[in-house]
């Protein structure tokens, strides 16, 4: 659900450069500015996630409305390439992951947003890396076709486990926020449907001054945005326009059970309308931006 900020766009863009120094302590442990998209092709980033293939480059989608492209970016923020994706559509993406699997490298676009709640029908569309970062086209590996069983959810955080072949979906509008599964699988032409397996504590509420004076604003300050899984496949970062989330999973625990254990939380940096979040490749940290332009890009290093 967008949030419109009134301030022009690169006034925004320098209270968030602005904002890093002028906080003690930073919101997170580390946090630093990694550089400001300026591209028009992307004003309204929805998902971001690192590339397993080409180090150094991050991969970014735009929201609904905006074409069905997959864009290759720098940590600064510089477009490298551009791909036209055949054989999707863009009903409304709202999420992006990188993993491994059987050797080879691929991105999960997650088509699964629903500001209205009128969606019982996601698709989450998975693609073999490209090879190269030269402007193409690309088309799905393979699509994961899904039906909830008990009404439309909006997600807009979505994570692959693919050691355990999962992906991990988290509503975005229900209190506490939910935690789904669906096998990451080829399923043909087989329609599955999301199981439930828990509910995510410790979901920080926004404070009571913001409560008093944009009570409007507040109410969204804890839905969820975006997600992640750390590399290492132990950590389970969580966005929402308030706050960086970090669930941890013990030796033996289930992710039903990680995320009934209040989390790591932080506030985020000045990010406008964030909605996007990726773990980089080796896992020391994670960078997050947000569905505006200039669109900053920040570097965050959780406590590990």
């Amino acid at each position: 659900m967008p949030i419109r900020p009134t301030l022009p766009r690169f006034a925004l863009a320098a209270l968030a450069v602005a904002g890093l120094s002028a906080c003690s302590p930073p919101p997170l442990p580390f946090a630093r500015l990694s550089g400001l998209v300026t591209s028009r092709q992307l004003d309204e980033i929805s998902g971001l996630a690192a590339s397993r293939a080409h180090p150094g480059t991050l991969w970014a989608i735009n929201d609904s409305g905006n074409p069905t492209r997959l864009y290759a970016i720098s940590p600064r923020g510089r477009l490298l390439a551009r791909f036209e994706v055949r054989g999707a559509k863009n009903i409304d993406w709202e999420d992006l992951a990188s993993f491994d699997l059987d050797g080879r490298h691929y991105l999960l676009i997650a088509d699964t947003g629903d500001n209205g709640g009128l969606r019982r029908n996601i698709a989450l569309h998975v693609f073999e890396e490209p090879a190269q970062l030269t402007s193409g086209t690309l088309r799905p590996a393979w699509t994961i076709r899904a039906r909830w069983p008990d009404g439309p959810r909006d997600v807009e955080g979505v994570a692959v486990d693919a050691r355990e072949g999962k992906v991990l979906l988290v509503s975005k509008k229900r209190k506490p926020p939910e935690l789904f599964v669906l096998p990451l699988a080829d399923p043909g032409r087989e329609v599955r449907e999301p199981r439930r397996i828990g509910r995510l504590a410790g979901v920080p509420e926004a404070d009571p001054g913001l409560q008093r004076n944009e009570p409007k604003l507040a109410k969204l300050s804890s839905q969820v945005t975006a997600a992640d899984l750390s590399p290492d496949g132990r950590t389970l970062a969580v966005l929402t326009y308030g706050s960086v989330l970090f669930y941890r999973r013990a030796p033996g625990q289930d992710w039903g059970e990680a995320i009934a254990i209040a989390p790591e939380a932080h506030d985020v940096p000045l990010i406008p309308q964030a909605e996007a979040l990726a773990w980089t490749t080796g896992g020391a940290g994670l960078y997050a931006t947000g569905e505006f332009n200039p669109a900053p890009i920040f570097y965050l290093s959780p406590e590990r």
